[in-house]
């Protein structure tokens, strides 16, 4: 077991007298792969931002990639994190090329301008667009692709900065099932790439759930449900408590899970 990519000890995030998250102990080790699980307004994405660096917590503390939140340079550490999120699609410039919005990842900044760019970095670039299904795509405008499209886009800028945090937060949310499936392959080959840094993916489905992730945490009312090892929490009572609803959970050969709502008569 390596060391602790992240660590939150009894964190806390109000808003306007509202507990988006309660008393939150939680450790990520690297090389996991975690999924986190909840309804809309579980405080999924709060969490997610905790972990990036993005937002502070009201109460507790924070460590990532080993550097305490709070006394260290947040921007340095932000270069060490890949995350992509619908926030991030809102800040895109529409005519942004493919591979230029890959590329800026390097510098941290959305918009190409000026930097300069060594081979290096357009052979890298060019490589994880190719990774993710992009490559015919190198040249489009941002504004022309289809969601998919544009969640794999983002998912290679992720990657760019070989950062040693990756956050992915609802990656499949607004795809059809065709672009879904697409997008949970390849990111199940990342999960079993040993070289691909330390995961975590939220997702309010369980059929969204790549194969290969190792950990679970459920959360619900922006606490913890349950947490550990995938195959060990993420059972039917707990996913049931998690949602509340009774729901039965099944898991196919090819280690992906599928959930259903059990008849109440």
């Amino acid at each position: 077991m390596g060391g602790q990519v992240l660590h939150l000890r009894d964190v806390a995030v109000r808003r306007d007298g509202a507990a988006l998250l309660r008393g939150i102990d939680w450790t990520v080790g690297e090389d996991e792969r975690w999924v986190v699980i909840g309804p809309n307004g579980a405080g999924k994405t709060t969490l997610l931002q905790v972990a990036g660096a993005i937002l502070f917590p009201t109460e507790g503390t924070v460590e990532i990639l080993g550097e305490p939140v709070g006394r260290t340079d947040l921007q340095e550490l932000r270069t060490r994190i890949g995350m992509a999120s619908s926030a991030l699609t809102e800040r895109i410039p529409p005519q942004e090329k493919v591979i230029d919005l890959v590329l800026t990842a390097s510098y941290a900044v959305l918009g190409r301008w000026s930097e300069e760019y060594d081979s290096h970095d357009v052979t890298r670039a060019v490589e994880l667009i190719d990774q993710l299904g992009c490559a015919h795509l190198i040249r489009r405008r941002f504004n022309t692709l289809s969601e998919g499209e544009r969640k794999r886009t983002q998912i290679a800028r992720a990657l760019m900065p070989d950062p040693e945090l990756l956050l992915l937060d609802e990656p499949a949310a607004g795809l059809d099932i065709s672009a879904r499936e697409d997008l949970v392959r390849r990111l199940s080959g990342l999960a079993h790439d040993p070289k691909a840094p330390t995961m975590v993916l939220v997702t309010h489905h369980v059929e969204e759930v790549p194969s290969g992730f190792t950990h679970a945490l459920l959360i619900r009312h922006g606490s913890v449900i349950a947490q550990g090892p995938i195959e060990v929490v993420l059972n039917a009572d707990n996913l049931s408590k998690t949602f509340g609803v009774p729901l039965g959970l099944e898991r196919a050969p090819d280690g992906r899970w599928y959930a259903r709502a059990r008849p109440q008569y």
